[in-house]
Formats: structure tokens, sequence, C-alpha cells
């Protein structure tokens, strides 16, 4: 899986928090990682709420919009 990167523009207002949709393909089990952009254009792993709805789409939910990615595990094998 290649990285999903989001800005800050994507996301949408949902009662107390925001989402942004990441794209379809995720397959399930797959750790995924969020990263959000600091201010010198690197990334810093943060622990954002990830949602899978009944549909199968997949959301990242943070308290603020942010630009950021959402990274997989997949490439660590054993």
């Amino acid at each position: 899986m290649a990285d999903i990167t989001f800005r800050k523009e994507d996301f949408i207002k949902e009662d107390e928090r925001y989402k942004v949709e990441v794209e379809q393909g995720i397959g399930k089990g797959v750790d995924l990682i969020v990263e959000r952009e600091n201010e010198n254009g690197e990334y810093e792993v943060i622990q954002a709420e990830i949602i899978r709805s009944p549909d199968e789409r997949v959301f990242v939910a943070w308290s603020e919009p942010f630009n950021g990615r959402v990274v997989s595990d997949e490439y660590k094998k054993l």
C-alpha cells in the first residue's frame, strides 16, 4: 500500500471532531499508522482514531484538521 496523504481542507466536521476519508482498498487486519506534518515539514506519528464504516469506507478522526498521511506497516517482514 502506498502512503495516503490528505490536507487540512479535506476534513469535515462531525460533532466535536473532524474526519477525513482515506481511499478504499485498505485491507482488513492491516496496521495503519497516522502521521501529522509539523511546521518543519517533517512527519510525527500520532494516535488518531481510525474508523471503518459498515460499507468498508475508512476515516481518520481527530480534534482538529491537519496535513498528514496514513502509512501501513505491511513493509515489515519477519
